[in-house]
């Protein structure tokens, strides 16, 4: 069962985000960005109050790089729509299980993003939840 609404066409979009963000991070890379994605829709907190459907997640104003390169464009890819529809159904693994932000440092992952404290680093990326009592919905909202 699905975590947040979604048509086929969110599917798509999530799908070529996944792959313009983290491809090179491999499918559990791609969930993970997965994750913090449908984290800041069911989190309704901190920079993500008001964000309810998968495009404004996506299109969030300084959210995702990806949106503003030509690879984040391409037609989705059933393997990555494969993993799309996994994220909606609420699959999240650690280090994204409860963040909300990720970035790529060009060197070791910083203690804090954004006054967030890391919680770990896969492969390239650095992975940051909401502090205790910020953002607590995150760790119940499945």
């Amino acid at each position: 069962m699905a975590v947040v609404k979604h048509t086929e066409a969110d599917i798509d979009l999530l799908a070529r985000l996944l792959r313009a963000e983290a491809e090179g991070e491999g499918q559990l890379g791609m969930m993970h960005v997965g994750a913090v994605g449908i984290n800041r829709i069911r989190g309704n907190c901190s920079d993500f109050k008001g964000i309810k459907t998968i495009p404004q997640m996506v299109y969030q104003e300084h959210a995702f790089e990806a949106t503003q390169k030509g690879y984040f464009y391409q037609r989705a890819r059933e393997v990555d729509k494969k993993l799309a529809r996994k994220a909606v159904r609420g699959h999240r693994d650690w280090p994204a299980k409860y963040s909300l932000w990720y970035f790529r440092p060009t060197g070791d992952c910083p203690p804090t993003w954004y006054n967030q404290p890391l919680v770990g680093r896969y492969k390239l990326h650095c992975f940051f939840e909401p502090r205790a009592g910020e953002c607590d919905n995150i760790y119940s909202t499945y």
